[in-house]
């Protein structure tokens, strides 16, 4: 008998952090790495767009009147205001891809994760980035050169109410070295792919096997 094919509900895979404790790096390099069998849940945000970023590839970008209404027509998944601004997780592609067996990364703040879990807890596997030390996680800020002094500040008074949350994440990752950070965060999925719960087809693969003992221990 030779093994099933794999037909598990893909997972939701939450990466939350404070901000400049890695987890954008950490999820872009999660999403080179599994290249077509990861793909990244695209939020849709009413802050203004940094340089670097494209808009419909790392956030779509939409005025407070079109956000208001995605939320107020069910038509999100999570929301949350964070640090004056709106973000949330558009419904629909999350759960076509779910039922397809295709796996969602989830780059989102610790507000957004929490209603998430309220949403499909099950199908969530969620880990948490901490910084090595709050002084290089003010140093990581700095140096990405992409948000004022004030908004920095912000950020950091931020990231208490942040850190607190750690203990209700199903995992937590220091990033104090970049390589093993990433190495630890793609064993946690591989894991997670494995899990009991997610396979739809080992309960009758393991039945057949069951059957087929019966018919070799009968007739011996």
């Amino acid at each position: 008998m030779s093994a099933p094919p794999s037909t598990r509900r893909g997972l939701i895979l939450v990466i939350a952090s404070p901000s400049g404790a890695g987890k954008s790096t950490l999820s872009r390099n999660l999403l080179q790495a599994e290249e077509g069998a990861l793909s990244l849940s695209v939020s849709v945000t009413t802050r203004a767009r940094r340089p670097s970023e494209i808009d419909g590839v790392h956030y779509k970008f939409l005025t407070v009147r079109d956000f208001e209404r995605l939320r107020d027509q069910g038509d999100l998944l999570e929301w949350a205001e964070v640090h004056g601004n709106f973000y949330g997780t558009p419904r629909t592609p999350v759960e076509e891809a779910l039922t397809a067996g295709r796996d969602v990364l989830f780059d989102i703040d610790v507000q957004g994760t929490m209603q998430v879990y309220e949403a499909m807890r099950e199908d969530v596997a969620s880990v948490f980035i901490l910084p090595p030390s709050i002084a290089e996680l003010e140093r990581r800020l700095h140096r990405r050169a992409e948000d004022d002094d004030a908004t920095i500040r912000r950020r950091l008074r931020g990231a208490k109410a942040e850190i607190a949350c750690w203990n209700r994440f199903d995992y937590v990752l220091i990033n104090d070295d970049l390589d093993r950070a990433f190495q630890d965060l793609r064993a946690i999925l591989r894991a997670e792919r494995l899990k009991r719960e997610r396979s739809s087809s080992l309960e009758g693969f393991v039945g057949d096997l069951v059957r087929d003992l019966d018919t070799v221990v009968t007739r011996a």
